[in-house]
């Protein structure tokens, strides 16, 4: 029998949250979470990719029924995985100019590393990297081209009124953003 997750009406983090513990609960099976709302369908199903499950999103009415396929031994962790956390526009302290530089720079190397990282968060002033303006995109593609997860944090964007010029990668909350930095290697700009 299918495990049910009703989440309507619940904001973010909360639908991932309760997924999170349901997917906990089996070893493998089927997990149906139905939601209300595209940021906790797109939150709750990355959430479950994550953890190594196959998802499919059928559309009713009002609601997104989100169908998580867990598999024995689906935890979500690597061994080797590091992300990058990068929390400004600029690399270091001192000259603007110097420091947005360094921070292209930085973005550049990263994607001659050997072993990309496996996902790139941009929190407060970070989030201005993925956005309208910003030098940093063609390299940031690149980088999702190779199987780099980019995601922003939508709060950050929100502070800043910059979620509609959001250019590249998604949308996250600060939940999923603890947990990837709990389960891996974390390096900080």
């Amino acid at each position: 029998m299918d495990t049910v997750v009703d989440a309507r009406g619940k904001s973010c983090p909360t639908p991932v949250i309760m997924t999170k513990k349901a997917l906990e609960e089996i070893k493998e099976g089927k997990v149906v979470v139905i939601v209300d709302n595209e940021v906790s369908k797109d939150n709750v199903s990355k959430y479950a990719k994550s953890a190594g499950c196959e998802v499919a999103v059928e559309v009713k009415e009002n609601e997104f029924h989100i169908n998580i396929y867990k598999k024995k031994g689906s935890t979500g962790e690597k061994s080797d995985n590091y992300i990058v956390v990068i929390t400004s526009d600029k690399f270091g302290e001192g000259d603007e100019r110097l420091g947005k530089l360094l921070m292209k720079s930085f973005i550049i190397s990263l994607k001659e590393q050997n072993k990309k990282p496996d996902c790139v968060i941009f929190i407060n002033n970070g989030v201005k990297l993925t956005t309208e303006g910003s030098e940093a995109i063609v390299d940031l593609k690149e980088l999702m081209e190779m199987s780099v997860e980019i995601i922003s944090c939508g709060t950050c964007l929100d502070f800043y009124g910059i979620k509609d010029k959001l250019l590249i990668g998604s949308i996250t909350n600060m939940y999923t953003i603890t947990e990837k930095m709990t389960n891996s290697r974390v390096i900080k700009v």
